[in-house]
């Protein structure tokens, strides 16, 4: 074994390109045996790894972003040959972000096999985002996060979502989804549950299959975004709901036996077809299986995964699993979970003998290289990954026709049709919990059209649209108060992304609903991106409702009557923090005499 790398070009670097991989009347598996024949070792190398790229304003190339310490594009596609990209932020218009991303396979075009690039994105379409674990909806259409797809409990409703974000992405050329996340929320003060479809095994199977339908069709192919379904073999059983981005939220446990629970909805997904899965950060404790991050687990990849499971589509890590980093100017180490004693030489090694194909939010394509001209990693091994990799972009179309019809792009991204789809969805996600009846019997909501209306967390201007806004609850014949779901302020500005920690509401937060409520007929909207402790203030307003994002106008149209109520929770609301604790993280509800149950929704 040598430290030296050797940095003599292949011979193929200089032989003829042979163009057959071109010719789309052959086979798949003929175009890519042709093209996989002719690279060299560092473009097999570049095809390894995905990490987030910057976008332009202009739809010109990116010339890098410092604060999150990335380079201009040409470096990641021409210098480093990579060609799988998680495009950070959004262009002010739909036709910007195509011109870019033309732009970008014009680049790419200039290489010497012309490999094409595959663009891939966190959610999009979310009304309430989170800005590192989804991005903002920007032109695209406005819907409720996935957990109030799953309030909706229609099927039909996720494939639609899924067909309409499937032809928006592919209007601005993404091609390549980082989502669903079907992990099950049974511990509910995990901070990711807020993009999953809830806590029940069998509502997050339906619907995950059919989100995965909607961007995909009934099979792969160039009309397709295809789906990375994450996180195998399920992340949501993190020890005290601690997120396994931190060193401190690191461990999954399994106090209830129930690993094998948390593998349900992933069937699902193979049986939908999902093209790619990602495994979560998280390391098993107390398990058969090795107790290191799930990325770096050959029982877990392998054993389950590839023979227990079947599965021969890609397998991308999750976002940086080798090296440190800086994140807002924060040190960020490698979420090496169980083997950060490794150096990342080493961590890389494990993740490709556990059988992972691509290692996200890395860029060091030249480290793989040193593996493999070591003698420590075969390029038979790579060239295993590499066809799945390239047979993707074959079958995505990406090789035929790379880049986009810009104008086409206007049309489709943010159509009327697709907003109003979005706001329905919006409307039919928000779940009331309770509708108080006044001495004459009468229900709280609907509440009538022109009242005074004492606002909190909603635009005056949109609520003047419904009653006459007023200053105070004193004047007001009815208050409506928008509220988030409370979480533990955490020491650094990523952290806070992530919303963890406590379900209780501060005292001053209740008293200030309760003073509210004691003035004037009060409706409480929580927006529930993760159950909240609600028996403190449950009684002092009028009605209580739920929204999984969802603008004023939706909730207003419910509370108005405009639109029928018609979610329902998908999780338990636990009574207390006491009876979370007490809970079993593995186990879905699993809290003792939860003040609502999941499937909980009152009709207005």
């Amino acid at each position: 074994m040598t430290d030296t790398i050797n940095t003599t070009p292949d011979a193929a670097a200089t032989a003829p390109v042979d163009p057959t991989y071109r010719d789309a009347t052959l086979s798949t598996d003929e175009r890519v045996e042709n093209l996989l024949g002719q690279m060299t070792l560092e473009e097999k190398a570049g095809l390894f790894f995905q990490t987030m790229i910057t976008m332009t304003q202009d739809g010109e190339l990116s010339q890098g972003d410092p604060t999150f310490g990335l380079p201009a594009n040409e470096v990641f596609v021409i210098d480093k040959g990579m060609n799988h990209f998680n495009v950070m932020g959004s262009a002010p218009t739909p036709e910007l972000m195509a011109t870019w991303h033309n732009a970008l396979q014009t680049l790419a075009a200039t290489t010497r096999l012309g490999i094409p690039v595959t663009i891939s994105t966190d959610p999009r379409h979310s009304f309430s985002d989170n800005p590192l674990a989804g991005m903002m909806a920007g032109p695209f259409s406005s819907w409720p996060e996935s957990i109030g797809l799953a309030a909706i409990r229609d099927e039909d409703v996720v494939e639609q979502f899924g067909d309409i974000a499937r032809q928006e992405y592919l209007a601005v050329g993404i091609r390549l989804a980082l989502h669903p996340q079907i992990d099950l929320a049974t511990e509910p003060r995990w901070g990711r549950q807020v993009a999953t479809f809830g806590e029940d095994p069998e509502l997050t199977s339906a619907l995950g299959a059919a989100y995965i339908r909607g961007f995909q069709g009934e099979t792969l192919g160039s009309d397709s975004v295809s789906t990375m379904t994450k996180h195998f073999p399920g992340g949501g059983p993190q020890m005290d709901g601690e997120d396994a981005h931190f060193a401190y939220g690191r461990e999954q446990v399994y106090p209830g036996d129930q690993f094998d629970l948390h593998l349900k909805p992933f069937e699902a997904a193979f049986e939908a077809g999902t093209s790619q899965i990602m495994p979560y950060y998280g390391m098993p404790v107390g398990t058969e299986h090795e107790e290191v991050g799930f990325g770096f687990n050959k029982s877990v990849i392998t054993g389950l995964l590839r023979e227990r499971f079947g599965f021969d589509g890609i397998v991308c890590t999750d976002w940086g699993l080798i090296s440190d980093s800086e994140i807002m100017g924060q040190p960020f180490p490698a979420r090496a979970w169980g083997v950060e004693h490794l150096t990342p030489r080493e961590r890389m090694l494990k993740i490709i003998e556990a059988g992972v194909d691509q290692f996200g939010g890395e860029a060091i394509p030249e480290m793989l290289i040193e593996l493999v001209r070591s003698g420590d990693v075969s390029e038979a091994r790579l060239d295993e990954s590499a066809r799945r990799l390239l047979r993707e972009k074959f079958v995505l179309g990406l090789f035929d026709a790379p880049l986009v019809d810009v104008e086409k792009a206007g049309r489709v991204v943010g159509s009327a049709e697709f907003r109003a789809a979005g706001e329905a969805a919006q409307r039919a996600s928000i779940t009331v919990l309770t509708n108080t009846a006044s001495d004459a019997g009468t229900p709280a909501l609907p509440l009538a059209r022109g009242l005074k209306l004492y606002v909190e967390g909603i635009d005056a201007d949109v609520a003047a649209e419904y009653g006459t806004v007023v200053e105070t609850p004193a004047e007001a014949d009815a208050a409506v108060i928008r509220v988030q779901a409370p979480f533990d302020v955490r020491e650094t500005f990523f952290e806070n992304f992530f919303h963890q920690g406590s379900l209780d509401f501060t005292d001053e937060a209740i008293a200030h609903v309760r003073e509210i409520a004691a003035a004037v007929p009060t409706v409480l909207d929580v927006h529930l991106d993760r159950p909240a402790i609600l028996t403190p203030i449950i009684d002092a307003p009028v009605a209580v409702v739920a929204n999984y994002g969802a603008n004023a106008r939706a909730l207003l149209d419910v509370l108005t009557g405009a639109a029928a109520a018609k979610g329902k929770l998908p999780f338990d609301l636990p009574s207390s923090m006491a009876a979370v604790e007490a809970s079993r993280e593995d186990v879905p509800f699993d809290t003792k005499d939860p003040l609502f149950r999941f499937g909980h929704g009152l009709t207005v």
